[in-house]
């Protein structure tokens, strides 16, 4: 009997531990706000909603992250939350609210990584046209002719061994690379030519697919080498939850995408695990302090696309 309990200790033993504190299962993200086309009141930023039901979908909460707050602001709020999210839009990434906040929080996130601490950067279309930018120190976009359409991805060999499609069922990497399941909503591109001729972005960032317009191709999806960094020139998100448009992907597949894709991000913030101090403060951070508006009726605001949050930069301030 004692020699069958040692027997069960010892394998015990033997097996990896993936204790609560490794594995955070609460994690909360936090989504870059970008400014206001006509601010207002009150009504400085805003983020569509459908990038928080995305990362909602996978287990996470929403943090929305102020433009124009100050650097202690900022990273009172870096170590409360488990990732960084750079959404898409039409900021100006050179010099706007937008910039400035995925600006500081990519520095952190740079040096936070090197000490060791995970934290994982994602950035969609203009989100990853800011993080070339920042990867770089240079803007090195072409314009593309691919302002409405979708894609497959032209997947590089690098794609299945990637760690962010490492995971993905067959069926759904042969349909991503022979379906047009992904959403190009931009006219701007970092062209692959562009991308091995930079030794900054050819250096630090993997390319996993490619697209073209027909003349250029550009980057579609990359991943840091060194780094939990993520990009992708389309919109995952579009597909489960955005039906403006009638080149968005509704298929079984298509949705199968947004919810691969946000699952592998969310999963890489569970590896994270700061946290708010205090409950009042987290709750009172959460983007459930707003109500998304629709702004097709919304002053012209935002995109006549989207069901938004319109920010208000004096509710939520993490002290």
């Amino acid at each position: 009997m004692k020699s069958l309990l040692l027997s069960i200790l010892l394998s015990r033993l033997a097996l990896p531990c993936y204790s609560a504190v490794q594995r955070n299962d609460r994690p909360i993200i936090g989504v870059l706000a970008q400014d206001v086309k006509y601010p207002q009141p009150n009504q400085t930023s805003y983020i569509a909603s459908s990038y928080v039901k995305y990362l909602e979908s996978a287990g996470a909460r929403v943090v929305p992250i102020m433009i124009n707050q100050t650097l202690e602001e900022y990273k009172a709020l870096f170590n409360s939350i488990n990732g960084i999210f750079f959404p898409g839009g039409s900021a100006n990434i050179t010099s706007s609210g937008y910039q400035r906040s995925a600006k500081a929080f990519y520095e952190m996130a740079i040096e936070a990584n090197d000490k060791g601490d995970y934290f994982p950067v994602w950035g969609t279309c203009l989100g990853y046209e800011q993080l070339t930018l920042l990867t770089s120190g240079k803007k090195l976009l072409t314009l593309t002719d691919t302002r409405g359409v979708a894609l497959p991805l032209n997947f590089t060999d690098e794609a299945r061994n990637s760690k962010m499609f490492g995971g993905f069922p067959a069926e759904l990497m042969d349909a991503l690379a022979s379906e047009p399941l992904t959403d190009n909503a931009h006219k701007w591109s970092v062209a692959l030519s562009t991308h091995n001729t930079n030794e900054e972005l050819k250096n630090f960032y993997k390319v996993l697919s490619t697209n073209t317009d027909g003349t250029v191709e550009f980057v579609s999806t990359v991943e840091a080498y060194q780094y939990p960094i993520y990009g992708v020139q389309w919109h995952p998100e579009k597909n489960a939850f955005e039906w403006t448009v009638p080149y968005t992907s509704h298929s079984r597949l298509g949705i199968k995408t947004t919810f691969y894709m946000a699952e592998f991000f969310v999963s890489e913030a569970r590896k994270n695990t700061h946290r708010f101090e205090l409950e009042e403060v987290e709750s009172q951070a959460l983007i459930y302090n707003y109500t998304p508006e629709d702004t097709r009726v919304a002053n012209g605001a935002t995109t006549p696309q989207r069901n938004t949050f319109i920010l208000d930069p004096e509710m939520c301030n993490v002290s």
